[in-house]
Order: C-alpha cells, then structure tokens, then sequence
C-alpha cells in the first residue's frame, strides 16, 4: 500500500461495500408503535477527510478512549446525529504526517451490534485490498429476531423497569459536567483482585471479575442510599449460543442486557464476590425463552428505553475483532469504542506505550465522584501496583 493515499482506497472501497449493505444508504422511519424501519432511498452515507499536523508516536497512548482529539478525528456534521432521517454511518479517515492514518466510524446503533459493525469495516478492508465481492456475505433476515403472535412477556426484564429515584442518590449526572477518563488493568491489576476471591467460586472470566470490582467502586463513589436499588446490565450476544441459529452474516443487533440488581448497601459492604455471583446468576438466566421475552416486550411496551436512574450498562468488546482490522497498513494500534457515556462502559484489549497487554475501561463521572471512584480502585488493587490512570483533557 506504499503511496497510496488511505482516505481514497478506503472511499472506493466504502462504495463497492454499499453495494452489498444497502440497508446502511439508507434512512430509518418509524411506524406504528415505535417500531423502527429502513427506507432503502440509496442516499448515502457520509464520508469526511482530513489532515493532522501530528504523528502516531506524538499521539502514544492517548489513542484509546478519551482521546484528547476526539472531536477533530470524528467531526459531528451538523444535524447528522438523528435517529431518523439521518445518514446511518458517518466515517472519517484522518492522514497523520508520519504516514499512519486513523479511521473513525459513527453508526447507528440500531442497525448493527458490535460484531456487525466489525463485519462491515472488515468489508470494507476487503475491498480495500481487491476483492471485488466481501468474503462473508451481509443477510439481513431481522425476521429471525421478530416477536412471537401473539407476544407475551415471560420472564422478569429488570432493565426495563420503571424506576422512581426515591431517595434522590440514584446517580443523576449532568452531561455537560463529566470527566471522561480511561483505567488500564494490566496482570498485575487482574491478579491483586483475583486474590480476594474464595476458591469456592470458581471459575471466573477477567470480564466479570473487572466489571464486578468498577460495579462496586462505583456506587460507592456516587455514594448512594443503603436502601437504594442498584442495577448493572451486561450486553450478552447470542450470536453462537445454542437455540440462536443465526446465519453467519447476519449484521443486525442480536443481544440483550439482563440487569443484576441489589440494594447499594449489600453490593458495597459485602466482598467483591458477593458481586461476581449476581453477575454469573442474571449470566445462567439467559436462554432462547430470555431473548423471545425481550422481543415481545419490546412490541407490547412500544420500545421502552432500558432502566435509566440507578443502572449501569457495561460491554464486552475484547473479542469482537476491532483489533484485528487490517485495510492494508497493518493492523491497528488500537481499535475500539472511542467514549464511554454517562452510564455507558465498554471494556475493550489494549497494549500501552510500554507494551503491557491489558484491558482499558473508559469512565465518565462528575469530578468529585471521579475522585471518590479513583480512590477506590486503588484501595482494592493495594496488594499491586496502583490502577494506572490515563487522563485526556476535552
């Protein structure tokens, strides 16, 4: 690829993709009870680039959330964030002086999860490389997740409930007053909190001991009522599960967010296991009858927004292969979710400046709470070195 300029292969190559994804050149309308569709009018997406006067090493480690240029390497086209009648992707790739190059993607949400938004860029770095048609084939077949006739809710969604904040602690924040800061969990991390727990649990994912741990030093940070509920949702896929045949391909949404939930005062008194055991219980919980239920509720309650006041949605995004995209350059040096939310996490691989592997959780609280919450994450990680923080200024 030496001497090719990367905004303009990945350009062609982005309007040989469209051909196949159609879908995503379109513009989504909403129907009877909310329910959302695409209107295939081929208008487009959108397509921005751009030059910056740095390099990759001058960047180091602040490429992974927040970087501290966010804004210039992903430029928010006026009027362009809307759900409906809106371009559904927005792409800008960004030249660096030292020959490196940044892709940054915005999609909407509701028309692929993150192992569909993979399938679409890697693509696109199909075509970028000559391929004339896409190695895996795009299917759209929503039809396989429709809800049942007549639809009726069949299992507990406290993520979907309606929550009255009582006591005025469940976590209000202001968007405009958030500190975005990224914590990397390297060995030494994992392992000081894998110290604290009892051999009697078992088995336990990084994923689950990590968010366990933020989960609980997060409410105690917010410092909220004992007697408050308390809720964390983690994103599950069902795309490989059994009773969930669908077709390789497939780039729609095929997850859902079973929240955990417990009074505030039991989640932060009680050890880090206490924890892990409601994370792997709503985990047990999920079956085909699970994902129906969500389907049909979705349909009987018009497309409720999940529980707000009190819950906390983290993702698993170490295995969905951001990292693994290669347009031709290389593989990247990150890829991955560029922010966090107010109430939204992500926890994604990450290879620092040093060259530790590790996973980077990026946070968004208020300062004081910020401040708490650090605290915190250093006294549960005593036994080791210190959570490294990483601060990129807006």
């Amino acid at each position: 690829m030496k001497g090719k300029d990367p905004a303009k292969v990945i350009k062609e190559a982005l309007g040989k993709v469209l051909v196949y994804y159609y879908p995503l050149a379109g513009r989504l309308i909403e129907g009877d009870n909310r329910k959302l569709m695409v209107d295939c009018t081929g208008e487009g997406v959108l397509f921005i680039e751009a030059d910056a006067d740095t390099t990759l090493e001058n960047l180091g480690d602040s490429i992974q959330p927040m970087c501290p240029c966010y804004e210039e390497l992903l430029y928010d086209v006026p009027a362009s964030e809307g759900i409906l009648g809106s371009p559904l992707i927005l792409i800008q790739v960004t030249r660096l002086m030292c020959g490196g190059f940044i892709f940054a993607l915005r999609l909407n949400h509701t028309m692929s999860d993150g192992p569909g938004v993979v399938q679409f860029i890697n693509a696109i770095s199909e075509m970028a490389q000559g391929l004339s048609v896409p190695s895996l084939l795009p299917i759209w077949q929503r039809e396989l997740l429709n809800a049942r006739k007549p639809p009726r809710i069949t299992r507990i969604h406290h993520e979907y409930e309606e929550v009255t904040n009582t006591k005025g602690t469940l976590m209000a924040m202001d968007e405009n007053n958030l500190v975005h800061r990224s914590f990397f969990f390297g060995l030494k991390e994992i392992r000081a909190l894998r110290n604290r727990l009892p051999a009697s649990l078992g088995a336990c994912s990084t994923f689950e001991v990590l968010i366990a741990y933020v989960w609980r030093c997060r409410t105690i940070a917010f410092a909220v009522d004992p007697d408050e509920v308390v809720r964390i949702s983690c994103l599950i896929n069902m795309r490989g599960k059994r009773g969930f045949d669908l077709p390789p391909g497939y780039y729609g949404n095929a997850f859902v967010y079973p929240a955990s939930i417990t009074k505030a005062g039991m989640l932060c008194k009680n050890p880090l296991e206490y924890a892990i055991r409601l994370l792997k219980k709503a985990k047990a919980e999920m079956s085909q009858e699970y994902m129906k239920s969500v389907a049909d509720l979705m349909v009987i309650k018009g497309r409720p927004s999940f529980t707000q006041p009190g819950n906390y949605l983290i993702s698993d995004l170490t295995h969905a292969g951001f990292g693994e995209v290669d347009f031709g350059w290389g593989k990247p040096v990150y890829g991955g979710v560029a922010r966090a939310l107010s109430n939204i996490s992500f926890c994604m691989r990450f290879r620092n400046s040093k060259g530790e592997e590790g996973n980077v959780i990026p946070i968004c609280l208020p300062p004081p709470v910020m401040e708490r919450f650090e605290q915190e994450l250093k006294r549960m990680t005593k036994e080791a070195e210190p959570v490294r923080l990483i601060t990129s200024k807006l």
